[in-house]
């Protein structure tokens, strides 16, 4: 896709994030925030964390008709569709993955992703450091806007 495309399509899903973050009630609509990043306590999107020696594994349910705004991703992973059907968009393109199926996940992507049936799926990232504390392990392996993103990147 022309450079365009991928502008509109971050203009309109960090739009999209902005407006739920407005209308988040903790019950239908959970956000993360700078804070608390990763929303570990909602029934909506329940998520279990894991972790081993240089490694953290989060699996997320995500049940039917369910949507998630995704952080952007400092580094490539992957990720492991266990269970159910999600469609995911990203600036370039929008695909449909079935289970069982996994994913190198490229860095830098905002994504949507949505479940078209009830999907658990597993990330795996590296955590060097194996801290244990989210706040610190979110802002390591992920940035919660591209702005944020794009300092990430000059600073490398």
């Amino acid at each position: 896709m022309d450079g365009s495309v991928s502008r509109n399509f971050k203009s309109a899903v960090t739009k999209l994030e902005q407006d739920l973050k407005v209308i988040a009630n903790g019950d239908t609509i959970v956000v993360g925030t700078d804070d608390k990043p990763i929303v570990t306590d909602s029934k909506l999107v329940p998520i279990k964390h894991f972790f081993m020696d240089g490694v953290y594994v989060r699996e997320m349910t995500m049940y039917k008709d369910t949507v998630v705004v995704g952080a952007i991703h400092k580094h490539l992973h992957v990720w492991f569709l266990m269970s159910g059907r999600l469609i995911v968009a990203k600036e370039d393109s929008k695909k449909e993955y079935v289970a069982p199926c996994y994913v190198l996940a490229e860095p830098g992507s905002k994504r949507l992703i949505y479940a078209a049936e009830d999907s658990v799926f597993v990330n795996v990232h590296k955590n060097p450091s194996n801290t244990q504390d989210m706040v610190e392990l979110e802002k390591s392996i992920v940035a919660m806007n591209i702005e944020d993103y794009d300092q990430y990147i000059k600073n490398k």
